[in-house]
């Protein structure tokens, strides 16, 4: 705990007030619980975080890689952080990453802490891109950050590996986690849970009461394979008509990804799939919707540490994922769930009409996922882990 008159001013920086309000706003209110002075910088936009008590500073993160809005961008923040005398700037997503942590560093912040939520380069992703991003990142994690945290082991072992930081430097603190009294297994009567598929417009015959329900629960993008899925689903159809998937998420309407969901619609129609395919859009209720669900399905091109799947498994699902970062280091193959190639719609298909077909099994799966969470992947454990950190590093320091 933070002695009378050494409260220490913290600033949480996203590129979106929505990273803040998903994987931010719960170790921050413990840090002021710890007695730091919490405030969150993020563009215009999206969730009003000023509600929930923090101090909000907006200002303009571009998606774009326009040269002048970067520039002006920096100016602005340097004017914020020479304004309010921060001692701690904590930058999220990599473009508010790559301009908080040059402001910072021009602005004299003593302490700049980077948590990389999946770094943005890739295995394959094409060697000279690869090459830029990881140049990129060296550069600015040797000159202009202090500490390096990844969500998880794998992207730790990357920083080493590619002198990304000095070893020193590099922390995993597993900053995604899941409140397991709030995410739980539920055993809902079948006449129950068909009622609330009905009230969401999925069920609509009497017939219907074996529904097997596929979840997705991520941004309609592709890099989330939801095409892949859609594919899939053909397969899987054709072997369990009674299989239904539930699609959960928000569009980018404004990124490159902005005709995914248009090209998904279309998918689905060419196919024949309109009545087996349901979009649920942004959802505030995921504790409720998650047990509705027999499996969890996330066939991602690339990930950091997914929040969405142990949110899943803390529900008690089995999950189907790719074999990318963040994936395979939350979901064991064969114990919890099924890892197959990103891509292949045809193994996808597979694993989860071997879910479908096997219910002990799921029902093994989904017991050992939610055992699992507990041990590795609780919120509370990875919150007083951060602030440890928190603690350690700001041992001495004197605010500004």
């Amino acid at each position: 705990m933070r002695e009378e008159g050494e409260t220490l001013k913290v600033l949480q920086m996203a590129a979106s007030a929505g990273t803040l309000e998903r994987f931010v706003v719960r170790t921050a209110a413990a840090l002021q619980d710890a007695g730091y002075e919490v405030h969150f910088a993020c563009s215009p936009g999206g969730p009003c975080l000023e509600e929930l008590g923090f101090p909000v500073h907006r200002v303009g993160i571009p998606r774009s890689l326009s040269p002048l809005r970067l520039l002006r961008s920096v100016v602005a923040l340097q004017r914020l952080l020479g304004r309010e005398q921060f001692d701690v700037v904590h930058v999220h997503t990599p473009v508010a990453a790559f301009l908080g942590r040059i402001a910072a560093k021009l602005t004299g912040v003593p302490l700049i802490l980077y948590t990389v939520h999946g770094f943005f380069f890739h295995d394959r992703m094409a060697g000279w891109n690869r090459r830029i991003l990881v140049a990129l990142e060296r550069s600015l994690g040797r000159r202009c950050t202090s500490k390096l945290l990844t969500v998880s082991p794998e992207d730790a072992h990357t920083a080493i590996r590619e002198r990304i930081a000095r070893p020193e430097d590099v922390v995993c603190i597993h900053s995604v986690g899941v409140d397991t009294e709030r995410f739980v297994p539920r055993e809902l009567l079948a006449c129950e849970r068909l009622e609330r598929l009905r009230s969401l417009g999925i069920v609509a015959a009497e017939s219907s009461e074996q529904l097997r329900v596929i979840g997705f629960v991520g941004r309609l993008v592709r890099e989330k394979g939801l095409l892949d899925l859609i594919r899939a689903m053909k397969q899987v159809i054709s072997e369990h008509p009674d299989a239904h998937l539930i699609v959960v998420g928000g569009e980018d309407r404004c990124g490159r990804d902005r005709r995914t969901p248009e090209i998904a619609r279309d998918l689905i129609a060419s196919e024949g799939l309109e009545g087996s395919i349901t979009f649920l859009g942004v959802r505030d209720d995921l504790p409720d919707l998650l047990p509705l669900m027999d499996m969890f399905v996330l066939p991602s091109y690339r990930e950091g540490m997914p929040r969405s799947i142990l949110e899943a498994m803390s529900c008690g699902l089995p999950v189907v994922a790719t074999d990318v970062r963040g994936c395979r280091e939350e979901v064991v193959h064969g114990e919890t769930g099924w890892i197959i190639q990103p891509g292949d719609v045809s193994a996808l298909a597979c694993a989860i009409v071997s879910v479908l077909d096997c219910p002990s099994v799921a029902r093994r799966m989904g017991v050992a996922a939610r055992r699992r969470v507990e041990k590795e992947f609780a919120e509370r454990d990875v919150i007083e882990r951060q602030i440890a950190w928190y603690e350690n590093w700001t041992q001495g320091m004197v605010s500004r």
